[in-house]
């Protein structure tokens, strides 16, 4: 079981209540294990971290990322994050949120192999 810091557990719940259109679309595709029958958690804490999908299974967490994180700084952030997370086991895949909309099938069949990927090693 992956620790995650107590206060987050209430920003995790606001921002389940408050998904993006982008977050939204993807979760329709990964929700109730419709995926190679895999559990995946919306907005999970994992350390000092909220991920916004997580599959425990393959261990891999997906992140769907808006405009800000084109900014150098936020860049900065991510790359500090993922490190983290690889630190801990974890694959991170990034999708912008024009990619999620626009591209659905093709983000969901790049999940699916890595999934497959994870899953047969």
């Amino acid at each position: 079981m992956l620790r995650y810091k107590a206060n987050l557990k209430n920003k995790a719940r606001q921002l389940r209540k408050n998904m993006t259109d982008s977050e939204h679309v993807l979760w329709s595709r990964l929700r109730a294990k419709q995926l190679m029958g895999v559990q995946f958690y919306r907005q999970k804490p994992i350390g000092e971290y909220i991920v916004d999908f997580f599959a425990p299974k393959t261990k891999l967490v997906i992140e769907v990322d808006g405009s800000q994180h084109m900014r150098d700084s936020q860049a900065e952030k991510d790359k500090q994050r993922d490190q983290y997370l690889a630190g801990v086991g974890l694959l991170v895949l990034r999708f912008n949120s024009r990619e999620v909309l626009e591209e659905t099938d093709e983000v969901v069949e790049v999940i699916h192999r890595t999934m497959a990927e994870r899953l047969n090693s």
